[in-house]
């Protein structure tokens, strides 16, 4: 845990300001905070289209009775993705965009669960 924290907290924003300052130096510093911007502005539009379109399967699942598990799962993924999207940064950003795309959340629902089910012992 303690591994995680460190890279959370020490290994991302690091990367996060020599990737900035890779970029600043390439297109200039008004365009790479530019870019931020309109990132994040992207960003909080596709949480809004994503988060509404779940949001409406969850109703829909629960009216018709059955438990939305998996909609939940991608409620969750979409909203750290939107929080990594309001966070300046370009590795965040991609993270944040890559999770609002429905296959990658699928696709990282699908391991989690594998990954849980490997893990749990199941007494009958």
């Amino acid at each position: 845990m303690g591994a995680l924290f460190t890279v959370l907290f020490v290994v991302v924003p690091i990367t996060e300001l020599v990737i900035f300052t890779i970029v600043s130096d390439a297109i200039g510093l008004a365009n790479t905070l530019l870019f931020v911007l309109v990132t994040a502005f992207i960003g909080a539009s596709l949480v809004r289209w994503q988060g509404t379109s779940t949001w409406r399967s969850f109703r829909e699942e629960q009216l018709m009775g059955q438990f939305p598990g998996a909609t939940i799962m991608h409620g969750v993924l979409i909203l750290v993705g939107g929080a990594l999207l309001l966070t300046p940064g370009f590795l965040t950003d991609a993270v944040g965009f890559s999770l609002m795309v429905p296959p990658v959340r699928q696709f990282i629902i699908r391991r989690g669960r594998r990954l849980i089910e490997a893990r749990t012992i199941i007494i009958r």
